[in-house]
């Protein structure tokens, strides 16, 4: 990564600019076009520099529910348990962890029903019951942005 590369990231972690063409406000801003400017992200997005770009809600305060769970899965079921996990597009994130319950997720829904339903579907379809239901009681907010 060169300069620019690294401007362009600093301005998309914390100001990206809210309009028609954003790339192009960016690219001004760097110093290049706006086709220069999506290449570089492009770029950056194949190497796995960035994930993903998107906005971040408060999902509370748009009345849903979330959670953080973790489960006890054995070796062999892995696999089948992270696929049932993932195949609801309410999971924003699942990862193995070196720990005895061993898969990490959070996942939000419109109602802590809905929630419910979820965790006993997965239970159910997987023969996973060792699963933490991790509600937060009390949030805090930080910056996980990074000066490149």
């Amino acid at each position: 990564m060169n300069d620019i590369d690294k401007k362009i990231l600093n301005i998309l972690q914390k100001e990206f600019p809210l309009e028609e063409q954003p790339f192009l406000k960016v690219g001004q801003r760097c110093g290049i076009s706006e086709e220069e400017t999506i290449r570089r992200v492009q770029k950056m997005k194949d190497e796995g520099i960035i994930r993903r770009i998107g906005a971040v809600f408060d999902g509370a305060k748009l009345g849903r529910v979330s959670t953080l769970c973790a489960a006890r899965v054995p070796e062999d079921k892995i696999q089948t348990f992270v696929q049932i996990v993932n195949a609801n597009k309410n999971v924003t994130h699942n990862y193995r962890r070196n720990h005895a319950y061993n898969i990490w997720f959070t996942v939000s829904a419109a109602t802590a029903e809905e929630l419910e339903n979820f965790l006993k579907e997965v239970k159910e379809k997987t023969g996973i019951t060792d699963i933490l239901d991790m509600r937060a009681v009390r949030t805090f907010k930080i910056n996980a942005s990074f000066d490149v």
